[in-house]
């Protein structure tokens, strides 16, 4: 599952909406992640199984995050 770049959310916003939706994913990941993200354009923020990236997908989506296509298996 990827996040993508925006001109619109913060990276505290990124990072705690990571550390908020994402299992594993601490507030200082967060910061990492979103620093990936704003670098690189895009960052892999979740792999795994279909049922729980689809929720996650659609909860970040919701908190506003840029989400790329989420792909099936």
């Amino acid at each position: 599952m990827i996040v993508r770049n925006d001109d619109h959310n913060t990276f505290d916003h990124v990072a705690r909406t990571l550390s908020r939706f994402i299992p594993g994913v601490s507030l200082e990941r967060g910061h990492q992640i979103a620093n990936l993200i704003h670098t690189s354009g895009q960052a892999i923020v979740y792999s795994g199984q279909q049922e729980p990236a689809e929720l996650y997908w659609e909860q970040l989506k919701g908190a506003g995050l840029t989400m790329a296509p989420l792909e099936q298996a």
